[in-house]
């Protein structure tokens, strides 16, 4: 019935209901380092000034060189940051959307005590014409915080598919605020299929030669649609599984990799046991979905199944953070035990 069977032992003995800070400092130090953690394209601080001013600058692709050029010209009449100084020290970030976790970002040069920079740079990007039409380019400024706060003056979003690709001049755009499609993070990463199923600790009854003496949870990941075509080929993927807060090799799982294919079919099924009714409200199983290259592997979306109360075992933990579709799927399997739970849920950035 499914390509791959793995039976994952998930011990909870360690994570005590009322766990002191001190006990738990070792175990939650590996807790923050979660695999699939992508940052945001908007890393910093909105809340200070608003945005204002232009900016210059012109694009252009390179057919020889496969390469996707944006010269960034200059910015007039930014927000002044810092007012008792009456300064700004900003420099330009580029980004493609939605594949921002494997194109990376893309900056100039810092100009300092400026709201009227000069640039002349040329930001690159080495990227197939056909991939590169499915993307949007933004555009953002910002001011550098020798801190590391770095606040957003303005921004511009290019959607490539519709760009004039004969124009390839030095145009002025006006800056915007911040999108609230890109805050919100509604950025389309494609759809996993998959069930679940909890098996309480002998609930099969004595006769059943299969009943655990421990709780069990199923995940059978079926298949997922849509998924970003990053190469006029498409995609390498697989599935990576963990059962938070646990990140040990016993607790990671994945499937085959499905290769040239943005609607991969896994049919893969995973059981971890270990699993006491009650560790259900403290656990959080997290799939995330990765294209396979050979020197690393590029985060293409997640889902993280729990109860998303920002809790595990009385500690804050940040990937505690379920949506509403996935806290309900899961208190749907919580309900529901010794039956397959079916559910079609929406990748996104974790």
């Amino acid at each position: 019935e499914s390509d791959t069977a793995s039976e994952i032992s998930f011990q909870f003995n360690k994570h005590k209901k009322t766990p002191s800070i001190g006990s738990h400092s070792s175990d939650m130090a590996s807790v923050s380092s979660v695999s699939g953690s992508v940052l945001s394209v908007y890393s910093g601080d909105f809340g200070s000034v608003d945005a204002q001013g232009t900016v210059e600058f012109a694009l252009d692709y390179d057919e020889k060189n496969r390469e996707f050029q944006v010269h960034v010209s200059q910015c007039k009449d930014l927000a002044v940051v810092d007012e008792r100084k009456g300064r700004s020290d900003p420099y330009v970030k580029t980004y493609l959307l939605p594949d921002k976790a494997r194109m990376g970002k893309r900056k100039t040069s810092v100009k300092k005590r400026t709201v009227n920079p000069i640039y002349n740079e040329v930001l690159r990007y080495k990227i197939e014409k056909m991939v590169l039409l499915i993307q949007k380019l933004n555009l953002s400024v910002w001011h550098n915080d020798p801190l590391g706060r770095n606040s957003f003056l303005g921004e511009i979003e290019v959607d490539l598919a519709s760009w004039d690709w004969s124009n390839r001049k030095l145009n002025w755009y006006p800056l915007k605020p911040r999108s609230l499609s890109a805050v919100n993070g509604v950025d389309h990463r494609g759809v996993m299929n998959l069930s679940i199923k909890y098996v309480p600790p002998g609930s099969l009854g004595k006769m059943c030669p299969k009943n655990p003496p421990s709780g069990e949870v199923h995940i059978w990941v079926k298949d997922v649609k849509d998924l970003l075509q990053l190469r006029p080929s498409g995609v390498d993927s697989f599935v990576k599984c963990y059962v938070l807060p646990d990140t040990s090799k016993k607790s990671y799982q994945k499937t085959r990799v499905i290769k040239r294919d943005t609607n991969p079919v896994f049919n893969h099924t995973i059981v971890y046991d270990g699993f006491h009714t009650e560790d259900l409200k403290d656990a959080c199983v997290e799939l995330t979905v990765w294209d396979h290259e050979k020197l690393t592997n590029h985060f293409l979306g997640g889902i993280r199944l729990g109860l998303g109360t920002g809790l595990s075992y009385g500690i804050s933990v940040d990937w505690m953070d379920s949506t509403q579709e996935e806290v309900a799927f899961w208190q749907e399997m919580m309900s529901a035990a010794n039956e397959w739970i079916e559910g079609l849920l929406p990748l996104r950035s974790l």
